[in-house]
């Protein structure tokens, strides 16, 4: 039933959450980690190779294929859908890449070192918001200047986007999951794809998207939901050297033990090459090839990603019926086709009292504004939920909670009104 956005009795909710105190709960929230069971998923790597260390000619064990196997790559240009000739296979951390390619173009330069972006007056980032709390980190490390762009359902706001490329040079790259993104499950609609691709033409030379296709295959859907090709619209605009994509095994085999790659432009890559010959003698081809041996093919990726979605689906779909049973009216959330994350907005300067009082009650929340840069929400609004690593029964407990706060926040909001009774209402997306 939906909930009674009239009636908020304060007495009863203050009860309500002294007696989740009460149970000395213990539950997490916090990321999107695989659950034991999913990780059990790709159980069959440890052995799969028979004792086997040699591939076309290579010894496995040893130095050297800084590009990684080229079985590797193409696994990698499956999941990014790129050549497979411009993949770079790296370790388990995509996040890493990510790094390496930001530092590149912070300190080092695409072009040489004159064309390092801190040669210009300032370092500025475009950051689709709410977005991937870990970009902005990378982002802060580096000094850059972190600009906030609204993140829609088809993808960034591309008008404020080119508005912002258009006047400010010191624009200097853009952070992007396209794909069921971290955090509201936005997809990136063809328009969004194209117009993407044409930044390269609209930018400052040296300016880069980091293209984070961190759940390109993990949808909860029946069927995967197809993007259209940037690399196709970069060959198309000529562009392809201005985008810088990423993807990883992380959600998909051992999170702490899986591959990652990262797909650019041949002058892109020459650079990226010559900086990782100085950090690498090269990657774990061992784990490459236990991966191309687990998943050999597209039908074989599909496979293994259902079973993924078979244990996500009802934790995402519990979460999403706590917040319908007892928010609607009072707040405002995503239904997300994949990935990990369901994202909650609170009445406006409410979500930081609802992350502390489900804190108290023992449930931990990402903290609330994470999903902006430097951790500041303007609205203090939105709350990211991740209930893919607790079990189906905590996840259920935990929105208890989380529905709980939630509805206490707003009425202790309006009882503090002088008793105007105004209605409160949900935060903008």
């Amino acid at each position: 039933m939906p909930a009674d956005t009239t009636s908020l009795d304060l007495d009863a909710l203050e009860a309500a959450h002294a007696d989740l105190r009460a149970r000395g709960l213990a539950l997490d929230l916090t990321r999107g980690k695989p659950s034991p069971d999913q990780l059990a998923l790709s159980d069959r790597l440890d052995g799969i190779l028979s004792g086997t260390y040699r591939h076309d000619g290579t010894d496995l064990r040893n130095y050297g294929g800084i590009d990684g196997l080229p079985t590797a790559k193409r696994l990698g240009a499956m999941l990014m859908d790129v050549p497979a000739d411009a993949v770079l296979v790296g370790g388990n951390a995509s996040l890493e890449m990510m790094f390496h390619a930001m530092l590149v173009g912070t300190h080092f330069g695409w072009d040489g070192p004159g064309s390092a972006w801190t040669t210009r007056p300032s370092v500025k980032v475009l950051c689709p918001v709410p977005g991937y709390d870990r970009h902005f980190t990378v982002s802060e490390r580096l000094g850059h200047e972190m600009i906030p762009v609204p993140m829609g359902d088809d993808g960034p706001d591309m008008d404020v986007v080119e508005s912002i490329v258009a006047d400010d040079p010191d624009v200097a790259a853009m952070w992007l999951v396209p794909k069921h993104s971290n955090p509201t499950g936005a997809i990136c609609s063809d328009e969004v794809v194209a117009r993407v691709a044409e930044l390269g033409n609209r930018a400052r030379r040296g300016f880069r998207v980091i293209w984070d296709n961190a759940y390109a295959v993990h949808d909860l859907t029946p069927e995967p939901i197809l993007m259209a090709s940037l690399w196709a619209a970069c060959e198309a605009a000529g562009t392809t050297e201005s985008v810088i994509h990423v993807a990883s095994t992380s959600k998909i085999t051992f999170a702490g033990a899986g591959l990652s790659f990262l797909a650019a432009g041949p002058e892109t890559l020459a650079t990226l090459r010559q900086h990782l010959s100085a950090v690498t003698i090269g990657p774990d081809k061992v784990n490459q090839q236990r991966h191309v041996m687990l998943l050999p093919d597209i039908d074989a990726l599909r496979a293994h990603m259902v079973r993924h979605a078979e244990l996500i689906a009802p934790k995402v779909d519990a979460t999403v019926a706590a917040l319908e049973r007892g928010l609607t009216g009072l707040a405002r959330w995503t239904t997300p086709t994949g990935g990990y994350f369901v994202s909650l907005w609170t009445p406006p300067g409410l979500a930081t009292e609802v992350v502390g009082l489900a804190a108290d009650a023992g449930v931990r929340l990402t903290p609330a504004g994470a999903a902006f840069p430097l951790g500041h929400d303007p609205e203090d609004s939105h709350i990211r939920l991740a209930p893919s690593f607790p079990t189906l029964d905590e996840v259920r407990l935990a929105m208890e909670v989380v529905v709980t706060c939630v509805r206490l926040a707003i009425a202790r909001q309006r009882a503090s009104r002088d008793g105007t009774g105004e209605a409160v209402q949900p935060g903008p997306t």
